[in-house]
Parts: structure tokens; sequence; C-alpha cells
């Protein structure tokens, strides 16, 4: 129940970060402003997770870990109905960039409470349960947040959210052990993970590798439109598939992290470097670009193991540095969509988002290439100390 309480908070937040671009057409129409300004209200929901991570993670270090998914879900839910009443688009951008604040945070403290209430071997997949919610959110929560924002206006598109934001204070307010704040904890002691290299190459390889998914995933609807040539209809299907994929790739990725951590890295960068490389050729069929953006999906199970070996690296500053992993996921959301645009704009055409997906999911596989070699020369170290010793 407490790992369900946790994934309801994450649906929430998926359900809200992915449906705030399909619902665009509709609050840009409500708002009397054109598309791509509208567009600004998703990046400002983007800063906040970017700016909130770290900030509230180092603010709230001497808060108990309940206490602060309690109020971080309970701002969340407030940013979120108060983005329902916006009365115009600079009211608008200052709730979305409120609703991002406790994204990050919320989810770091939530890997963190899942991965204590297990044996340190099953960690992973604790994690992964909790990172279901945002998964899920991406195949149920965005299609029904799009059918409600259509069928009864926009607004309620982002009230349905806050609702469920509600539902996850109370379900954690039942749910969630009672902890205490480590008596040592303080903003300092949580800032000390910024000294550690290990934990600056671990969101290295978030912030680039994730990218490359992102990429081909803010274009998808484009180019399935415009050189699969299939109805609009069809585009919530393939996204739907995208997000099947999503799901099977964290249940999956998990199960190998917790046997074996670094390789499952290594593992899911070079899958999605392989299926964003088939990705031009699948894109003329209908059939072939399911399954290849199926494929692709299952790339998105890199943050599990990146949020264990945070755990691993990051010693006792634990909240900033698990907070800081969707910091780096949103950098990437916002590197692989502008790199991928460049090439559009360059006249690569729409598929060549499938080429740059590829060269990123590589640069992340080389910063991890970087973290093990630092490993292996720290270990190098610490042995010829001892022996000398």
């Amino acid at each position: 129940m407490v790992l369900l309480a946790l994934a309801m908070g994450g649906f929430a937040i998926g359900t809200t970060e992915f449906a705030t671009m399909s619902l665009l057409p509709y609050f840009a129409r409500g708002l009397g402003i054109d598309e791509p300004t509208a567009g600004h209200v998703i990046s400002a929901y983007a800063l906040g997770v970017v700016v909130g991570a770290p900030v509230i993670a180092v603010l709230a270090a001497r808060l108990s870990r309940r206490t602060l998914l309690i109020g971080l879900m309970a701002v969340f839910a407030v940013a979120n109905v108060a983005s329902a009443f916006s009365p115009s688009y600079g009211w608008m951008l200052v709730f979305r960039f409120l609703s991002g604040l406790p994204h990050g945070a919320y989810f770091g403290v939530a890997a963190l409470v899942a991965a204590s209430l297990v044996p340190p071997q099953r960690r992973a997949q604790a994690v992964a349960r909790t990172m279901l919610g945002l998964t899920v959110a991406t195949v149920v929560g965005v299609p029904m947040a799009n059918w409600i924002g259509q069928a009864l206006g926009w607004r309620w598109g982002f009230g349905v959210v806050g609702l469920l934001a509600l539902l996850t204070v109370a379900l954690v307010s039942a749910f969630a052990p009672k902890d205490r704040p480590h008596p040592d904890s303080s903003p300092l002691r949580e800032l000390g993970a910024l000294k550690r290299r290990q934990v600056w190459l671990t969101l290295g390889i978030g912030a680039i590798g994730f990218g490359g998914m992102f990429a081909v995933y803010t274009y998808v609807a484009s180019t399935l439109m415009e050189v699969t040539q299939v109805s609009p209809a069809m585009v919530p299907v393939v996204l739907a598939v995208f997000g099947s994929g999503m799901t099977v790739g964290t249940l999956v990725s998990a199960w190998a992290a917790d046997r074996a951590l670094m390789p499952t890295v290594a593992a899911v960068l070079l899958w999605s470097a392989g299926s964003l490389a088939l990705y031009p050729f699948a894109a003329g069929n209908i059939w072939a670009v399911s399954v290849v953006v199926f494929m692709i999906g299952c790339g998105g199970g890199l943050g599990t193991p990146l949020q264990a070996r945070l755990m691993d690296v990051a010693e006792d500053a634990q909240t900033l540095a698990a907070a800081l992993n969707h910091s780096a996921f949103n950098a990437a959301n916002a590197l692989g969509p502008w790199l991928g645009g460049m090439a559009i704009a360059a006249g690569w055409g729409w598929t060549s988002t499938g080429w740059v997906g590829a060269a990123l999911a590589l640069g992340g596989l080389a910063v991890w290439a970087v973290a093990m070699l630092d490993d292996r020369m720290t270990e190098n170290r610490l042995a010829a100390a001892c022996a000398g010793g």
C-alpha cells in the first residue's frame, strides 16, 4: 500500500507533464494566444522541475520524508487547481512553474522511501514500482485528461490532476511509515553531493542519454502524420504503445539492475541507440513504426537504474542526489527536442530525429564509460593505499 500511495503521486505528475502537450491547442485558444506561445507553458513547468528539485531537497533537509511527501503533493494539488482557474497567459506561466517545483523532489524522496522498505537486493524493483505511476500515466492518464479536456473543457484536465494529487496526500498520510529525519541532516550535508564526481557523471548519463528518447517522442505525432501518413486518430494509439514500452522497460531494467547495476545502464543505452537508429527506416509503415516506438519506449527504463546508482554514490546526501536525477531527466527533455528540432529545421526531415536520438544515447554511453573508468581508478588508488599502509 505504501508503494501504491507513492505511485499514485507519480501518476498525477506524469498525467500533467505529458497531458499538457495534448491540451495545448485547447488552452491556447482559451487564453487567446497562439500555439508556439502556449508552448512556453510547458517550458515553465520543466523549469520548475529543474529549479525545484535541488532547492527543495536542500532546504527541506531537516524534515521527515513522510512530512515532505505530503507537503510536496499538497503544493502540487494547489498549483494544478490554480492552473485550471488561470485568468490569463501570464498567470498560467506562474502556476505551471509552481506545479513543476515539487516534481523532482517528490520522485527523489519517494524513491528513497521505497528503497528503505525492502532488502538491498530488491531496491531497484521497489523504486520501479513508484515510477510505474509515471509510465502508466502515459498509457492511461494522458488519454483520460485529453478526453476530459475535450469533453468538459481544458480547465478540467488540470483540475482532475489536482484531485489525483489530493488523493495522493490522503494515501501517503494513511500508509507511509512515520519517520524521523537523521539527527545530522542539514542543507550543507545535502550539498555535499555536489562535491562527488560520480554523482555528476551519473547525472550526465541521464541528461545526455535520456535526450535521445525525447528527440523522437516530441516529434512522433508530426512524423506519423507527415511521413507515415496516418489519420490523427491513430496518433494517441501509437503514443499509448510508447507508454506500454516505457512500462515494460522500467520493470525489466529494475529487475536487471538489482543483479548488475552499471551493466544494466550500458545495456539500456545500447538498446536505445539501436532502437532510435531503426526509427528512420520504420517511419514509412504504421506497423513497423509502432514496433520501433515500443522499443524506444523501453529505453525509458534508464531512470530506475540511474536512481539506484545515485543512492550508491551520494553517500550521506541522498535526498539531493535522488531529486537531481529528475532535474537531469528534464534537462534531457530540453536537449533532445532542441537538437531534433535543429535537424528538422536544417532540412533533414522528420525522421532525422532518430539519428539525433541515437547519437545522444551513444553520448550517454560515453559518459558511462568515463564513470566506469573513474570508478576503477579510484579502486586502484585505494588498493595501492591499503597495500602501502
